[in-house]
């Protein structure tokens, strides 16, 4: 384990006695303009300003059949589904998430670190990576239950002591996202503004937020507002499609009451400019599996 910095001061206070929205301090592309890599720069300028891009083949059709199968595999696996880095779904005790997916599946390791992905990831922070969390999430249809409104970097500032918002994620598709089947829904342009909740971190709040979230909740006022100023874009596209989204845009996804899953990987990328320090708002830092305390880049 790589000994973390100190901590910085708090650029986004959060977990408070009231709800404080401040206006993003940070860059949304830090790479300087014209910087080589996968995206164009139209495409960058569509992130900079919705907090997000999708792509519509990243993978071919190959290439998501091998990460089908090992997705397959370690969901049906009874020593994983006993592994503390398994999250199981409330309702019918199936996997829903496996964390850590680079580091225990060779599979998924090579995914890490493919140009595609990875290149993608350095245009946008304008850096070297490491991955700060990577997981596969299975949607399973009948019942399937939905993460309510979040944005991502408050979790991961408040327990896991990310600084700055210089954090990238990317969902890879694995099954086709419908508008019926729980797809991902964001709020373009909410990346903008970071909206610190109200109320402390429980202990352990981990074991509870993978299954369903209660920290780090934004009002239902402050969700009304920016739906109102945003709008909200719902994904769909066949496997192999990909969206990438800025740690701070405000997402979630609705339950799956369809036949249909909705399974994917999803990696988040973070600058080792960045490296986190001890939480902002929690106690102690989540487990590494789940927000890495190790920055060695991805290569």
């Amino acid at each position: 384990m790589t000994i973390a910095p100190e901590r910085t001061a708090d650029l986004y206070p959060t977990r408070g006695t009231s709800e404080v929205i401040t206006p993003r301090k940070d860059p949304v592309v830090w790479s300087q303009p014209g910087a080589a890599g996968p995206f164009l720069p139209s495409e960058l300028s569509d992130f900079e300003r919705d907090g997000f891009f999708a792509i519509g083949e990243l993978l071919t059709a190959d290439e998501v059949a091998v990460y089908r199968t090992e997705l397959d595999r370690l969901v049906s696996d009874p020593a994983m589904r006993a592994n503390p880095r398994s999250i199981v779904e409330p309702k019918s005790q199936s996997i829903r998430s496996v964390f850590e997916v680079h580091k225990i599946s060779e599979v998924f390791a090579k995914l890490v670190s493919d140009p595609r992905v990875v290149g993608r990831a350095r245009q946008i922070l304008g850096s070297d990576v490491y991955v700060h969390q990577s997981r596969i999430n299975v949607k399973p249809g009948f019942g399937a239950s939905g993460f309510y409104w979040h944005s991502d970097f408050e979790t991961w500032h408040a327990e896991d002591g990310l600084p700055n918002m210089r954090t990238v994620s990317v969902s890879i598709a694995l099954t086709e996202n419908f508008d019926t089947n729980g797809g991902l829904m964001i709020m373009p342009g909410s990346h903008r503004h970071f909206v610190g909740c109200e109320g402390e971190t429980p202990k352990d709040n981990y074991k509870r937020s993978l299954q369903m979230q209660d920290a780090g909740i934004p009002s239902d006022g402050a969700l009304t507002k920016m739906a109102d100023d945003h709008g909200i874009r719902l994904f769909t596209g066949k496997a192999g499609s990909a969206t990438w989204f800025d740690c701070n845009a405000m997402h979630g996804s609705g339950d799956n009451i369809t036949p249909y899953p909705r399974s994917n990987v999803f990696i988040v990328f973070n600058s080792v400019e960045n490296a986190a320090v001890e939480p902002f708002a929690a106690p102690v830092p989540r487990p590494e599996y789940i927000g890495a305390r190790e920055f060695t880049p991805v290569r």
